[in-house]
């Protein structure tokens, strides 16, 4: 049976450009070093999508749509349900004055940010630098091998697919509890500082809201523990055995 639109779902997948077989993208941590795109702060791990909600391209959200668990896809998401077409109006010359203390450090390849837009350095010469502003994909056709791996369908399953999706840390270290109409989301100790914690917070109501509607109320709980104290509390002396 296909999915329906708003179906949370966990998909694994490689993606490739079609003409060069270059592949950009994984959720898989073994092609990832395969292909050297490991990045230490990235989780590996299925993805969450709601089918047919622009959580994915609209290609693959296509495909998806028409897909169900189990099912293995090869699917070709070309520019215009991909990423755009080339435009060559979002090639500029920009004098290299503007890019301030930064205008000797650059080169060719380099990713710059100008007028609050990242761009590729094309050109850097006689005072100026070609910057491109096209995302590095457009004008692509990308091939991605699928696994819909499952439907998630009970209240934890989402939730916990949801905390996954939004919380940067070892799924060891996520935590919830639910009650009648209550959850209980502990905050990991790893976020106490991060200046996205409130950010984390949001989507994850707003995320959770969505898709269990019958709750009625999140708690996130935040516990410090007296440093000090535990430290005292190891220092103690064994007592003696008598």
């Amino acid at each position: 049976m296909a999915f329906t639109k708003g179906s949370l779902i966990l998909i694994d997948y490689t993606a490739k450009v079609k003409d060069s077989n270059e592949v950009v993208e994984t959720t898989i941590i073994e092609d990832a070093k395969k292909h050297n795109l490991f990045q230490e702060n990235i989780k590996y791990q299925p993805k969450l999508v709601s089918v047919g909600e622009s959580w994915v391209l609209k290609g693959l959200d296509d495909a998806l749509a028409n897909a169900k668990a189990g099912d293995k896809l090869t699917v070709d998401v070309t520019p215009d349900k991909g990423f755009g077409e080339r435009d060559s109006g979002k090639v500029r010359m920009i004098p290299l004055r503007k890019l301030g203390e930064d205008a000797d450090k650059v080169g060719v390849g380099d990713t710059i940010e100008v007028d609050q837009k990242e761009g590729v350095v094309r050109f850097v010469g006689s005072g100026r630098v070609q910057v491109d502003f096209n995302h590095r994909l457009a004008g692509k056709t990308i091939v991605y091998d699928v696994n819909v791996l499952k439907a998630l369908e009970t209240n934890e399953d989402k939730i916990n697919g949801v905390l996954k999706r939004h919380m940067p840390v070892e799924d060891s270290k996520i935590s919830s509890k639910l009650t009648g109409n209550s959850l209980d989301v502990t905050i990991p100790e790893e976020l106490f500082g991060a200046e996205t914690l409130r950010v984390i917070k949001h989507f994850v109501q707003m995320d959770i809201f969505k898709f269990v509607p019958t709750l009625e109320k999140i708690n996130f709980v935040e516990t410090y523990n007296n440093k000090k104290a535990e430290k005292k509390e190891e220092a103690k002396p064994a007592p003696a055995k008598k």
